[in-house]
């Protein structure tokens, strides 16, 4: 079976996608809150770049679309609260 093969700037976009999603579980139950939160802000982020990627128009900016939602990741970091497993939960 041959892998899929994307643009640079296709990959870079799921590569972004990725990054808004795939954060770290919170340690605690009231940590769960603020991890929702902030998941669904940065899922919002991710839908919004993803329907702008597969709009008619959207190969002129796709990198523009990319370098959105990495903006709005930085402004929304998985730092507010504690994540299972990190250091000195233990």
């Amino acid at each position: 079976m041959q892998e899929p093969t994307f643009s640079e700037p296709v990959r870079d976009l799921l590569a972004a996608v990725l990054e808004a999603l795939d954060i770290p579980h919170p340690a605690t139950v009231g940590d769960g809150d603020t991890h929702q939160r902030l998941l669904s802000t940065r899922a919002m982020h991710a839908t919004i770049a993803l329907r702008a990627a597969l709009a008619p128009e959207s190969l002129a900016r796709i990198e523009w679309t990319t370098a959105y939602l990495r903006e709005q990741l930085a402004a929304n970091p998985p730092t507010t609260y504690k994540h299972w497993g990190a250091e000195g939960d233990r």
